[in-house]
């Protein structure tokens, strides 16, 4: 029996505990020999969502099978926390020195890195929070952009959803990559990512204004990104002139619609290809009549 230890600290991010929950829940269900335990140094841990979690307050005995995973918290500054409790840090530098596995989500890498494990390794965290990492632990090799890491027994992840991408990552693993697909269609995840994926993507970096046209016309591309679209129906779709679409598109986004598409089409792309599958198939995937265009995208994008 494999167990896996949610290390709770006040305010507590429900998705960045529920998420790789959910993912290791499902596994069991699957038949896979997993029991899932919480504890934090008080018995209700308040969360950044308001709903109180009942935690076990002291911590189990741990072989180097299980898994200690701290979710992440609300807060503006990782400093902001304080420092952790005692009962977590002592049992992440315990575990980990016992042979075991650690992991973080989003601000969780704080606790990892008071713990003094960060140090010589690769970590990641939230966006939002890696400069900060990198300026409170200079001996770790903060990685930015990405959406987890693994080094030495220490896996690290970016914020809130990215928990499940780890705790999948953690299944295939152990299990193969079959078992934890099975467990993404289960809990309807979209595709399961691999740890070099970027924590930011096309579809939101790109949503960042207040024109409703142009965030209609985004909406219809992100439907049909892999078939072909004209502007001039692209443009009556929205009540504009090809024009109008044109110019507010590249004034609110940065890109041509064209331009956007093809942002969409990369990135579906670079996930195909990460996962196993040919460029040829990745670009006729997408929509790319060949691979030529895949390859031109692929260059100028790095």
């Amino acid at each position: 029996m494999t167990t896996v230890v949610f290390a709770l600290v006040p305010g507590v991010h429900l998705l960045d505990l529920a998420g790789p929950a959910q993912a290791f829940s499902c596994a069991a269900d699957e038949g896979l020999p997993y029991e899932l335990r919480y504890v934090s140094a008080t018995a209700c841990v308040p969360t950044a969502q308001a709903l109180p979690i009942q935690a076990e307050t002291t911590m189990p005995e741990l072989d180097a099978d299980d898994l200690l995973l701290v979710p992440g918290w609300r807060g503006d500054r990782l400093a902001d926390i304080g420092p952790i409790p005692a009962v977590i840090l002592g049992a992440l530098a315990r575990h980990h020195d016992r042979g075991g596995t650690v992991a973080s989500v989003c601000a969780g890498a704080e606790a990892l890195g008071q713990a003094g494990l960060l140090d010589g390794r690769r970590c990641t965290t939230h966006h939002e929070h890696q400069d900060e990492l990198a300026w409170r632990y200079p001996r770790a090799s903060v990685v930015r952009d990405v959406l987890f890491t693994e080094d030495g027994r220490v896996v690290t992840s970016a914020g809130i959803a990215s928990g499940i991408d780890l705790a999948l990552h953690l299944v295939a693993r152990r299990h193969g990559p079959a078992v934890a697909a099975r467990i993404a269609r289960t809990m309807v995840v979209y595709t399961r990512r691999n740890g070099e994926a970027a924590q930011d993507s096309a579809m939101l970096r790109h949503r960042v204004h207040l024109s409703d046209q142009v965030h209609r016309a985004q909406e219809i591309i992100d439907a049909r990104y892999a078939g072909p679209l004209r502007l001039p129906e692209l443009a009556a779709a929205v009540g504009v002139s090809e024009r109008t679409l044109t110019r507010r598109f590249t004034r609110a986004t940065g890109l041509t619609p064209l331009r956007y598409q093809q942002q969409l089409r990369l990135e579906r792309a670079e996930t195909l290809i990460a996962q196993g599958t040919s460029v040829e198939s990745a670009a006729r995937s997408v929509g790319f009549e060949d691979a030529r265009m895949l390859r031109r995208l692929r260059a100028t994008s790095r």
